[in-house]
């Protein structure tokens, strides 16, 4: 564990221990113990981010792998990923890294991540693979210097941060997915140790200042019921009916064995989540997704796995109607 490691944020002290107020999860660490994330450490009793800097992986992605189908469609993004997550999913599709701790990975400055980002070419930053707000302090950071150079940010996360962490990130984001895990709170409790409503709430702020898409992996006998996708699809209309919702495709992975989701069994499910939602897709199924204009009908981006055209739009808008459909 690296020595005179760097000072986390939103902390308090309690006779000797440290709480993390990051999170919801308010983790209460003794001396030497990490919170639930794996990366926010009490040493000395102050709460430090021996972890910062440190990188699982670098990649320059499609933006439609994140994904994102209305932010920049048909570009590519400087993807980064870090270790650690504040929740437990025993689903997840990224548990080597969500789930552990590597010391000895790349560490890189915030400084070096945005030239790494320019001399990829790319727009902009994407903070995502594992839980990138477990390393708030780095991302606000990295967030920062990558806007005085002209790029955007963006945020792949579950959204479990407190109000406080969450209104200061915002200004420096430019969009973001978040996972929805399900609308169920009993789910969130027991299959990935957190809350929904706190998820919620971070959906709520974001929606109102960044450019925002939802997924939700779907998992057989899970996650699916379609009455509890069509209020997810409702709750995300009452904010925005033009919110992308992703519904996708669960392959067994880590500690779950339940059978992998069929491209079929998510009709129904994104049929009901399009009686309140513009904007629904269907994820990690290797086929297309085509985005139509809600107010003309016109088919105005066309995609292939990762390969993508906008056929029918120009500056964001419906060429044929002057709808709002993507930002660009």
């Amino acid at each position: 564990m690296r020595l005179n490691s760097p000072l986390a944020r939103y902390t308090e002290t309690i006779d000797g221990k440290v709480r993390c107020v990051l999170c919801p999860h308010r983790c209460l660490l003794e001396e030497g113990r990490v919170g639930i994330c794996r990366v926010r450490r009490n040493e000395g009793g102050r709460l430090t981010i021996p972890f910062y800097g440190v990188l699982s992986s670098v990649a320059v992605d499609p933006i439609e792998k994140k994904p994102l189908y209305h932010f920049y469609p048909g570009s590519t993004i400087f993807s980064v990923g870090f270790y650690g997550c504040n929740f437990r999913c025993p689903f997840c599709q990224n548990y080597t890294i969500s789930q552990h701790t590597e010391e000895s990975a790349l560490r890189t400055s915030p400084p070096a991540l945005v030239r790494e980002a320019l001399r990829a070419g790319s727009f902009g930053i994407a903070y995502t693979y594992s839980e990138p707000l477990v390393h708030f302090e780095y991302v606000m950071d990295a967030a920062k210097e990558a806007r005085k150079a002209g790029l955007k940010n963006v945020l792949v996360s579950n959204g479990y941060l407190n109000p406080e962490p969450t209104e200061e990130l915002l200004p420096f984001l430019d969009a973001a997915n978040i996972d929805l895990k399900a609308w169920n709170e009993e789910f969130y409790r027991r299959e990935v140790k957190g809350s929904l409503q706190p998820v919620l709430e971070f959906i709520r702020r974001a929606s109102k200042r960044i450019h925002l898409e939802v997924t939700t992996l779907v998992i057989p006998g899970v996650n699916d019921d379609p009455d509890e996708i069509e209020e997810a699809a409702r709750f995300l209309a009452s904010l925005n009916r033009k919110i992308p919702y992703h519904l996708t495709c669960y392959f067994p992975r880590y500690k779950y064995s339940v059978r992998p989701t069929q491209e079929e069994d998510l009709y129904p499910l994104i049929e009901r989540a399009r009686k309140h939602l513009d904007f629904v897709y269907a994820g990690n199924t290797g086929g297309g997704n085509v985005t139509v204009c809600p107010a003309c009908g016109q088919e105005v981006i066309r995609r292939i796995g990762y390969f993508t055209r906008v056929v029918g739009g120009k500056n964001g808008l419906c060429s044929q109607c002057g709808e709002a459909i993507y930002v660009e």
